[in-house]
Order: C-alpha cells, then structure tokens, then sequence
C-alpha cells in the first residue's frame, strides 16, 4: 500500500475531462452543496459530472485514498474484490491474466477506464487490471449496472474508473517506502507532488514503483502434467506523472501520464514441464485536457488521449504471439446548469481502435458519439436521464439509453429506481480471428431494471440495498461448424437477477466497509450457470485508528462456482493489517494475507497464495 502521504485530508477530486475541485464545487448546485456539508465524498462517474455519493442513482462505490492506505491489496484488481457486486479471478498471482465480473457480467461486458481513457485490449474487449498497481491510484469509483447510456460499448455490468494522483497546492513534498515480505516480494516506491509556484497555479504529482516477486507456481502439474512446476514470478515497473496549470480564473488546463509494464511467468496446461513461458503487458494512458468556464452556467471540456494495452506472449526465448491495442480518444464534453437543481450534458467523443497482431489481419475501427444527460430534482424527486448513439466503422450503429429516478423520503431515506439499455461491440477476436471470427455478428444487447433502498448519515456513512435483474441477449458464442471450427455467432441470452447489499460508512471511530450479493447468473441458452459467477458472495473491512496505530481487516467470502465442467468450492480469507507511526515522518506498515492459510481456487487448476507476511518502512515530507 502506498505512502500514508498520499490520504492527507484535502478534497482533490478527478473527473474524467479533468475538471479540478474548485470547478467541482462551482458545478454542484445550491442544494447539492448543502448535502455535501453532511456527505463529503464527491463522485463523477454515475452522471459524468460531481454530486455527493449519496446523491447517486445507481449503485455507485468509492475506495478513495484512506480505502487505498488502508487496504492489504497492493493492484486494483486485488481492490475491487470489496466492491459490492463484484469478483474477481487470476490464473496464478500476481500479474496473471485476470477476470472481473460486475453484477454477473464477464470482464468484456464491464468497463474500464483511467482517467476517462479506455485501455482496454481490442482483441479480447477488456484490461488487464492486475497490471494496475495502487501507487499510483488516487481514488477508484465503480457504477453497477447498464451505463452504456453514459459511456458506449462495454458499460453492460457497470464502469470502473481509476483516478491517478494530483498535485496539491503546497510546496513540493517527497514520499518513499519500500517493503518486503512472503515470496521474496520487494516493493519500492517514490513519490513527489505539490506546487510549481507559490500562487498555487501549476501543480504537479510524480510517482514511481518497482515491485518483484518470486510469487509459486500457478497450475497444479497433479491436475495439468504438461505444466512447468517452477514459481511463476512477476515483475512491475508503473510511473504516473500529472501537470496541471491555471491560466487564468476560468480557465486550465494539463497532462496525464500512466504507465504500467509487467513481466509475468506462467505456465501451460498443454506445454512441456520444461517449457518457461513469459508474459510481456503493458497498460499505458496519456491525456492532453482543457477546462473552461464559458458563462457562469457553462463549462466545456476538451480531451486528447491514447489508451494503450500490449500483452506480447515469449516461450522459451522466443515470442510466439504479439497483441498491441492502441485507443486513440477525442471527447468534447459541455455541462449547462439550467436552474438551481437542473443541469444539462452533451458532448461528441470519437475514437480510432487499431490492433497490431501476428495472430489476427484486423481493420481500424472508428467510432463517432454523441451523447446527453440530464439531472434534476424537482422537490423530493430526483431525475436522470442519458442517451447515447456510438456510430461503428465496422458493423453499424447503436443507441444507449438510461432512465432514473429517486425519491427522498426524508433527509437520509431514499429509494431510487432504474430502466436502462446497453451494449457490447463484438471485439476484433470475435470479428476477425481465424477460423473462428465472423465479421457478420452484431453487438451484445442487455437490458435492466433496479430498485434500491438508501439510508445516508454523516454518522453511518451510505447503506443501500438493491434488487436488480439483467437480460442479456444476442450474446456472443462460438458454436461448431460440423468441420472441426469454433465460430462466433450471436446465439446465447443469459439473465442475472440478484440483491445487493453495501455500507460505506463508520461505527463510532471505525471504517466500516460492508458488501453481500445474491444472485442467480443463467446461461439461458444451455441451461446452466454462467461460468466462475458465485450465486452468494460477501466482504467486510473495519480499520481504526488508536494513537499512533492504525489497525484494521478484511474479510473476503464467496459461495461455490462452476468452472468448465468442474466446481470450484466456496472459500472465505481473512487479512490483518497493523500501521504505527514512529514519527509524524516514519512508519512501519505490516500485514498478513489469507491468516488461516486457506486453500482455494479462483479459476479452475490453477494455485492461489498460501499465508504471507509483508512488512513496509515508509517516510514522508510534511
């Protein structure tokens, strides 16, 4: 976990144009503001613009920075296995292929965002989170649920989006740590943010981190013979850096820079014990923003951006498969306040997707969007509303649309409910991989409906409680061809019914963070559950601090999954973790992971972590 630096008290908050807090506090109307004397915590990615958390719609999660210092996970995958409705898989540890599943939905069908920038793989449709270490994370908000409406293809399970960090206005102040633990893991970090000048109008932040682990074996030879039983050790290298400069008092602008690469061993369940095989990702974002302030009731954002994922594939010193995806953005976004407690947002996006592959010939794909929002209270009445047209090079069009509403019964009850449609664009393996593309099949189409219950304190924090039902159809399968192929063709529907349970808030003195989710993911099409997607899972975390400590854990339960013919058994894990500051500069950090040494499975054959102990010296400038 990175430096206790990075969670000093100050309401820097991101938006994906790149919008900076003062106009976050300018944008939230009157009413808006005097919930947020009571709720501090701000969010973007339910609307595409701030509100207070509990003023969210859809279910909408923040881990902002003290979740972040808090948490025994050193990625965002790791992370977001404490969301409601979310869970996670790896085919090994540390940075091996991975998989997240929103509210049932595969990890093409949930999004992924840094920044506002998607960096998702073109081949395969999704990101490689475990490449996303936390140094240089800022905050993460998650939207369960359809918002295509707000975002385009890929949105049908909800939206991940991960905040690098900002600068503050302070003179510059530098944070180290370095840690070392289990499986010969050492992890090194720097970090520098602050002001350029004294006004406070250019700030800054730098960091960088190493991490290295000798991590074990990622497949059982008992169960895979033809795997290499050597540990499988990882290799990352992030660098974040983030410039901001005020040009004059409507106007800013800036960059951003995030890039992670990865070395990972794996093994092959077909291969050779001998085999040594090696992973090569990197997730890159990088931005280019401008905010304004046009009259008192518009701003306008403009956002230049390259979202870029890599995996190149090495076995036995040679590489053997190359899979480099580069998304290249351009967004206009506009935010109109209409009346106090109504507001209005549009924007065009377009976006180049190519994909440089040995494996697979694919086009560009183009896409042009427009888009539209509105957000309003009339009243206890609170209304939202968003529809979205994505224009594809390749395959045609297709429309989003979103439809919410809330009702406040009193200061703190709320119920709220929701109608929306989504999408996902067939990727480039499933257009035009050979043998088993088809550049005939059309978009993933989902349907869904939710009704919560919300309780809101500056006591208790944000309880919610809700039931929710997705339809999924024209899903995406590869079906025999009588010849001995695989071809995609748009065959399956599946539904993913379910209630979800979430508290972010406080007991007294201590962080509390709960989750549970019941649900019930049908293939409908063959009749069975959808694959790795538990019909009961939970987590719960509380931390308190006590003096110079700070102590806290996390539990993590999940129910049984099928897995390809097999079941994976129910597990539960425990965390430890124990903080005590030496000085107000000096802390050690220390942490246990899986404290009982359970052994469980994520994905079928293949190893998870057994107990681990990591110790971490850090220092910071004050």
């Amino acid at each position: 976990m990175f430096s206790i630096f990075a969670r000093a008290a100050r309401p820097v908050l991101l938006v994906a144009c790149g919008m900076p807090f003062a106009s976050l506090a300018q944008s939230i109307d009157p009413v808006d503001r005097n919930a947020l004397t009571t709720l501090a915590p701000v969010v973007v990615t339910a609307t595409r613009a701030p509100e207070p958390l509990a003023d969210s719609i859809g279910q909408t999660s923040l881990f902002d920075a003290q979740d972040i210092a808090d948490t025994n996970a050193s990625d965002a995958l790791g992370l977001l296995a404490l969301a409601p409705g979310v869970q996670v898989t790896r085919n090994g540890g540390p940075g091996a292929t991975s998989g997240l599943y929103v509210r049932g939905a595969s990890s093409a069908q949930s999004l992924v965002l840094i920044d506002g920038v998607r960096v998702e793989s073109a081949g395969l449709g999704a990101a490689q989170l475990s490449q996303l270490m936390l140094d240089e994370i800022d905050r993460i908000e998650v939207v369960n649920g359809n918002v295509s409406a707000l975002y385009g293809s890929g949105a049908i399970g909800g939206v991940v989006q991960i905040f690098t960090k900002e600068g503050g206005n302070h003179p510059p102040r530098v944070n180290v740590e370095a840690e070392y633990g289990s499986y010969h893991t050492q992890r090194q970090q720097f970090g520098v943010n602050g002001a350029l000048d004294r006004e406070g109008r250019t700030t800054f932040d730098f960091t960088v981190s190493r991490e290295k682990t000798d991590s074990f074996s990622s497949i059982d030879p008992a169960v895979a013979p033809g795997a290499n039983p050597n540990a499988n050790g990882y290799l990352n290298e992030s660098v974040a850096a983030t410039l901001r400069h005020a040009f004059t008092d409507k106007w800013d602008g800036g960059v951003r820079f995030l890039q992670s690469n990865g070395i990972n061993s794996f093994d092959d369940a077909y291969g050779s014990p001998f085999d040594l095989n090696e992973s090569h990702d990197r997730v890159r974002s990088a931005s280019v923003f401008a905010n304004g302030r046009l009259t008192d009731l518009w701003t306008t954002h403009f956002t230049i951006a390259q979202g870029q994922d890599r995996a190149n594939i090495e076995q036995n010193g040679v590489y053997t498969n190359r899979f480099n995806s580069e998304n290249r953005q351009y967004l206009w976004q506009n935010d109109v306040r209409l009346a106090p407690g109504h507001k209005l947002l549009f924007g065009y996006e377009h976006m180049d997707q190519t994909l440089d592959s040995d494996q697979l010939d694919a086009p560009d794909r183009h896409v042009n969007s427009v888009f539209a929002g509105y957000v309003g209270r009339i009243g206890a009445s609170q209304f939202q509303a968003n529809l979205r047209r994505d224009q594809y090079s390749d395959f045609g069009g297709a429309n989003s649309y979103y439809l919410g509403y809330g009702y406040n019964f009193d200061a703190h009850w709320k119920a709220t409910a929701s109608y929306a449609a989504s999408f996902r664009a067939p990727s480039f393996d499933d257009l035009y991989y050979p043998l088993s593309g088809n550049p005939s099949i059309e978009p993933e189409r989902s349907h869904s409906i939710e009704a919560a219950l919300q309780y809101a304190s500056s006591q208790l924090g944000v309880l919610r409680l809700t039931a929710f039902q997705t339809l999924y159809s024209n899903l995406i399968d590869y079906v025999a061809d009588g010849s001995g192929f695989y071809i995609a063709q748009n065959v399956g529907r599946a539904k993913v019914q379910g209630i979800e349970g979430s508290w972010a808030g406080h007991v007294g003195a201590t962080d509390v963070r709960a989750s549970f989710t019941l649900q019930n993911p049908v293939d409908e099409t063959n009749h069975e559950e959808l694959t790795r997607r538990a019909r009961r899972f939970a987590s719960f975390t509380a931390h308190r601090s006590i003096g110079n400590w700070r102590l806290g854990g996390e539990w993590i339960v999940s129910g049984a999954r099928s897995d390809y013919e097999s079941t994976l058994a129910g597990y539960g894990l425990v965390n430890l973790s124990a903080r005590y500051d030496i000085t107000r500069s000096w802390y050690v950090d220390a942490r246990i992971d899986n404290l009982f040494d359970k052994d469980y499975e994520l994905a079928y054959s293949y190893n998870t972590p057994h107990r681990g102990a990591y110790i971490t010296i850090g220092w910071r400038q004050l």
